[in-house]
């Protein structure tokens, strides 16, 4: 399934990422899969970076714009190089996001004319990174839209299993011929 997105985005500079979101047990399994197919893991735990979401951003609502807010929080409390990774939904979010300078934005649900027009407005200033509702069938737009990462929690939750079996048969041994 990752090979299929990788070659799906084939000649533009964007990766094809996986998520945290795997089944309980198979995360190392399912995430050297993605590798085999030519997908980059990221994110194998919360501790890996710091992730701001639509949750965190809720408690921040009632303050003068939230996603900056969010992202200078982050940058006062960092005690490592962890990447800022914010979650944004608007090209409203993606302003707020520019000021608070996270390492990364990710475009969360936004169709590739939207991921155009925030990459356009990004300039390079952090990496955008595109999830939610990607398939097969809009991979590529994404890519052409600019987007330099791209992940895809199905490569994980939603991969196709293999099947795998051994067949196991009994012959007679031979007779040789003593001479």
């Amino acid at each position: 399934m990752t090979q299929r997105f990788c070659h799906a985005v084939r000649g533009y500079p964007a990766s094809i990422l996986d998520t945290r979101k795997t089944l309980p047990g198979w995360r190392a399994l399912q995430k050297w899969a993605v590798s085999l197919g030519g997908g980059i893991n990221h994110r194998r735990s919360l501790g890996d970076g710091i992730l701001i979401k639509d949750n965190h951003l809720a408690l921040l609502q009632r303050t003068r714009r939230p996603v900056e807010r969010a992202c200078r929080l982050a940058h006062a409390r960092r005690s490592s190089a962890l990447p800022i990774i914010v979650e944004v939904e608007s090209l409203s979010e993606v302003r707020q996001a520019l000021s608070g300078k996270p390492d990364i934005i990710l475009l969360d649900n936004m169709a590739p004319d939207l991921v155009r027009r925030a990459v356009a407005l990004i300039k390079k200033q952090a990496l955008v990174e595109v999830s939610g509702g990607i398939t097969l069938k809009n991979v590529r737009a994404m890519a052409v839209a600019g987007a330099d990462r791209i992940s895809i929690g199905a490569l994980t939750h939603s991969a196709p299993a293999a099947t795998v079996s051994l067949v196991m048969t009994l012959t007679r041994p031979s007779r040789r011929r003593r001479s």
